[in-house]
């Protein structure tokens, strides 16, 4: 029987996500306290700002110890999860107590060790997220002395019902006891509680702008991360119980008037009632996006009709032929890549540090989806080397994840231009906004019946709006006019394609 004295315990702590991501969210727990989990084993599902995934447990053993609740948001490294694995054969004299599950633990733990009986990771990463063994041994640092003081708790804390199976497997039983918060760090002589000759520690640029665009004074707050750390939710906790920039310490320079004066003092609004709705998550992500892309980014829109009948009985006839179906969303991702060869200039991206606009020598088109998570833009990779049925398939294979909610960060990110087909919600036309970093979108409107003069006579006839939004910056308008005009004469004469295929 596998004893205490025969296992030691392996803290598990959420991976690095990728692509700049900086925290998750725990959706889901996929183990309980006491359950026997095998390497690379799905442990527990989160949202990050990208997508929905499932962190699988680089660890074989018994889970001891779990650390957050469903809903938490805990930042990158935090801990996630305590798993008792296997030890080296020494055995403690008179160690007597057997671990719960440690019956099964032998073939979880199998591929957890190396010859020598060090504990290993399993070393797998996967696309965007994963786990991967640590770089180096490290010693392992003994538990404090009793009566240490406890420090203030972490995001990563376990919650009061997995607290006690943290506790040691084997031993006298001691009281548990809630971790005491730390008192704030002295005051220094501005009152402000914190140093006044650095930067105020957080956990991510967005706490700081968040503090920023609130009028809040991150001085003022004690982190519960880390070190002292400040987290997104010790921001929204102190905008919650009315801290403001009116409790600033007075050594904080009053907002100054475009000729130097000091502004008129203001009170804070007074905050509205009603549902509040977090902006984290996918929605948090596309919003911050989107304000980004209305700061930094000089757009122009032009639209024109164009006469769609011809292309639909294209693809009419196309699907009575066999083989796969052929989506119209296809044909108009076939009809961009061909209208970005010939204007490279819309499929490129502003460096505003270095002055530069940077033309792209590939091109990564992204598609709107509405999902029930909200606005998410997957990206089909390499579509200027896809035929129209390798496209076709792409895109049914992005909608479908995006809908069920298994879209990775991978196919998230990269995009180059993107296609916006509104037309799905039965609208004729907009003016979407850029999905920064990108420097234009193409957006397609319903297509209806409409009189439209043909070959000289007033006829019924498909009609679509078509429009597009572009940076200034990286073209004039006559480059904007010409990339249009050549998408809308493809979709009025199909055979305009032949010239490129």
């Amino acid at each position: 029987m596998t004893r205490a004295s025969d296992m030691f315990s392996r803290e598990f702590r959420l991976p690095d996500l990728g692509e700049g991501l900086t925290e998750a969210e725990i959706v889901r727990w996929l183990v309980q306290v006491g359950d026997v989990v095998a390497v690379d084993q799905p442990v527990v599902e989160v949202e990050t700002a990208k997508a929905m995934v499932e962190v699988p447990c680089p660890y074989g053993g018994v889970v001891t110890a779990r650390y957050g609740d469903e809903g938490t948001e805990l930042p990158v490294g935090s801990p996630l999860l305590t798993v008792a694995v296997g030890a080296p054969s020494s055995t403690a004299p008179g160690a007597g107590a057997a671990v719960p599950g440690a019956a099964a633990l032998g073939a979880a733990v199998s591929g957890t060790r190396t010859s020598g009986g060090e504990d290993e990771g399993s070393g797998n990463v996967l696309v965007g997220y994963g786990t991967q063994a640590p770089a180096a041994r490290r010693r392992r640092v003994r538990p404090p002395a009793p009566g240490a003081a406890a420090g203030h708790r972490s995001p990563g804390t376990p919650s009061s019902v997995d607290r006690t199976a943290a506790a040691p497997p084997a031993g006298p039983a001691t009281p548990v006891r809630r971790p005491v918060r730390e008192e704030p760090p002295p005051v220094d002589g501005d009152g402000s509680g914190r140093r006044a000759d650095g930067p105020v520690p957080v956990i991510s640029p967005l706490v700081r702008r968040l503090a920023r665009e609130n009028g809040l004074d991150l001085r003022q707050l004690a982190g519960s991360g880390p070190d002292g750390l400040i987290t997104r939710a010790d921001v929204e906790h102190a905008l919650r119980t009315g801290v403001s920039a009116q409790s600033a310490p007075s050594a904080v320079r009053p907002p100054q008037s475009p000729t130097g004066a000091p502004a008129p003092a203001t009170t804070a609004p007074a905050r509205a009632s009603g549902t509040r709705v977090p902006l984290k998550g996918v929605r948090g992500a596309v919003a911050d996006k989107l304000s980004r892309s209305r700061r930094e980014i000089p757009d122009a829109t032009c639209w024109v009709d164009a006469d769609a009948t011809e292309l639909t009985r294209a693809r009419r006839r196309m699907n009575e032929a066999g083989g796969p179906k052929i989506s119209l969303l296809a044909l108009l991702a076939r009809i961009c890549t061909s209208a970005l060869a010939r204007f490279p200039e819309l499929n490129s991206t502003v460096d505003a540090d270095a002055r530069e606009v940077v033309r792209l020598d590939e091109v990564h088109l992204g598609f709107a989806a509405q999902t029930e998570r909200g606005l998410v833009v997957p990206v089909v990779k390499g579509a200027h080397t896809r035929d129209t049925e390798s496209l076709s398939a792409e895109f049914a294979r992005l909608t479908e994840a995006a809908r069920t909610g298994t879209l990775t960060p991978a196919d998230l990110t990269g995009g180059t231009f993107t296609l916006n087909n509104y037309g799905v919600f039965g609208v004729d036309g907009s003016t979407p906004i850029i999905n920064h970093p990108e420097a234009a979108m193409l957006g397609v409107g319903r297509i209806v019946p409409k009189p439209w003069v043909h070959e000289g006579e007033l006829a019924v006839r498909q009609v679509v709006q078509l429009s597009l939004t572009f940076d200034h910056r990286v073209c004039d308008g006559g480059t904007a006019g010409g990339f249009l005009r050549y998408v809308a004469d493809c979709v009025e004469q199909p055979a305009v394609l032949l010239r490129t295929l």
